[in-house]
């Protein structure tokens, strides 16, 4: 991959310079000749490393620096200088430069520095690679609901005890799961998951129990199922409640004596394994419907453990958006954006009927499509696909005195759901709504409908 330059300097002999000697070296270069115009084309661009002027017209570059760290901590930066003294040195130091360059520029003193600091960027994004493999799979937050949830976690985690995890989708199941296997005697051992509602109804016995060659079309050879490669460690049956009846029957079976059979095959496979299932569904509703086994139940709900949803615990909310906006920007090299008070205000407001998981696609999505440096709760409102009742004005419709007044609330809380909806253009959310663009002006003034600071 081509390592990304931007050159900021409002001399034209040295933007030339350097980019004729980067691009000679194999490098993408980008120039701007000014302070505002290299953070614009920083944000745009997202080059590995920045060669700074200091002395430029209005925004000099000690200002330009600082603007581009506060953007992204981790940016690298080179500042050049025509008569650098030790006061611009510290406070350049102190501000987060990466090295100083005098000028006249050295050629070999360039690419030594260049070389030095591509291979500081490299070392950054293996640490954050290492760092995301290591502990890709966080439980975060310090509300009393996950305080619990931990400490039920470190007590179950050491003992050999089947868990059943319940909770909504996008809670964290899975998380529990590898918390409790990470805990576990069993913790260098594999960690097997299974997603019983993505398998056909066909095929989960092979995938579970596994089978032996030209049992079945298809079967070109022998393979050993879930059960025998989570053999001395953990089996995670996601979404249990989805399981065949046919296929409960068979694992409660392995469950009861720890032996298998694969299909096809006569001879018994002795398992070792510990269980750890996982549904969104009811289960005892499940039974009651004549869907899931009592008795399998029982074998697996020997410890119930629940994750709250993110409702539940809205007080994470801030802590669990810092933790996605970090992960994002250090694994797929998203720009980096601060989130102003009102934004993490909002997005606490939510519902999240997706929990965790439609939250980190909400941050991403904040991050990717957000215009300005910092994300705010107008973003929040255009990017999130939700609203909150009093951002509608919907929570005001049982206030309403007479029909005239409902009326009138619930048509202002239509308009501007619509005039968000198509980012504030009236001649698209007039013909949306099939109204003359005349009459929706009068409404918005009517209304008093303002667009929110972005």
């Amino acid at each position: 991959m081509s390592r990304k330059i931007l050159v900021v300097d409002d001399e034209e002999g040295i933007r030339g310079a350097l980019s004729q000697l980067l691009e000679y070296e194999g490098y993408d270069v980008r120039t701007a000749s000014s302070g505002p115009d290299g953070i614009a084309e920083y944000i745009r661009w997202r080059p590995h490393l920045v060669f700074l002027d200091v002395k430029m017209a209005g925004m000099d570059g000690l200002e330009a620096l600082k603007k581009i760290r506060d953007l992204d901590p981790t940016a690298t930066v080179v500042i050049i200088s025509g008569h650098a003294t030790i006061r611009t040195a510290v406070e350049a130091t102190q501000l987060g430069a990466y090295d100083i360059l005098e000028k006249p520029l050295d050629t070999d003193r360039i690419l030594v520095l260049l070389r030095n600091a591509v291979s500081q960027v490299d070392l950054q994004r293996e640490n954050a690679r290492l760092r995301e493999a290591v502990e890709p799979y966080q439980i975060v937050g310090r509300s009393a609901p996950i305080r619990a949830l931990q400490e039920k976690i470190d007590k179950v985690a050491s003992t050999p005890a089947r868990v059943l995890v319940t909770g909504e989708n996008g809670t964290g199941k899975e998380l529990v799961a590898r918390a409790l296997h990470r805990g576990s005697p069993r913790a260098s051992k594999p960690f097997v998951e299974v997603n019983c509602a993505a398998i056909p109804g066909e095929l989960i016995e092979s995938e579970l129990f596994g089978h032996v060659k030209g049992s079945f079309t298809g079967a070109i050879s022998d393979r050993a199922g879930k059960f025998e490669q989570a053999n001395r460690g953990t089996l995670f049956l996601d979404e249990i409640g989805d399981m065949s009846l046919a296929a409960q029957a068979k694992v409660l079976r392995v469950l009861e004596d720890n032996v298998l059979t694969r299909i096809g095959g006569s001879k018994p496979v002795s398992v070792d394994v510990r269980v750890i299932a996982a549904t969104n569904k009811n289960l005892e509703t499940e039974i009651g419907a004549g869907r899931f086994r009592e008795d399998l139940f029982y074998r697996l709900n020997v410890v119930p453990v629940h994750v709250p949803s993110l409702r539940e615990r809205r007080e994470d909310i801030p802590l669990l958006a810092e933790y996605f906006v970090n992960l994002l920007t250090l694994r797929e090299g998203i720009i980096p954006r601060t989130m102003a008070r009102d934004a993490i205000q909002r997005l606490s407001a939510l519902e999240w009927p997706g929990n965790v998981r439609e939250l980190r696609n909400t941050v991403e999505r904040l991050l990717i499509l957000s215009s300005g440096s910092e994300i705010t709760a107008g973003d929040v409102d255009r990017l999130s696909g939700q609203r909150t009742l009093d951002d509608t004005g919907l929570a005001s419709l049982s206030g309403c005195k007479t029909f005239e007044e409902f009326k009138d609330a619930a048509e202002r809380a239509f308009l501007l759901a619509k005039l968000r909806e198509f980012e504030w253009n009236v001649s698209e959310t007039a013909r949306a709504v099939e109204m003359p663009r005349s009459n929706l002006y009068k409404k918005i003034e009517r209304y008093s409908l303002t667009r929110e600071t972005t």
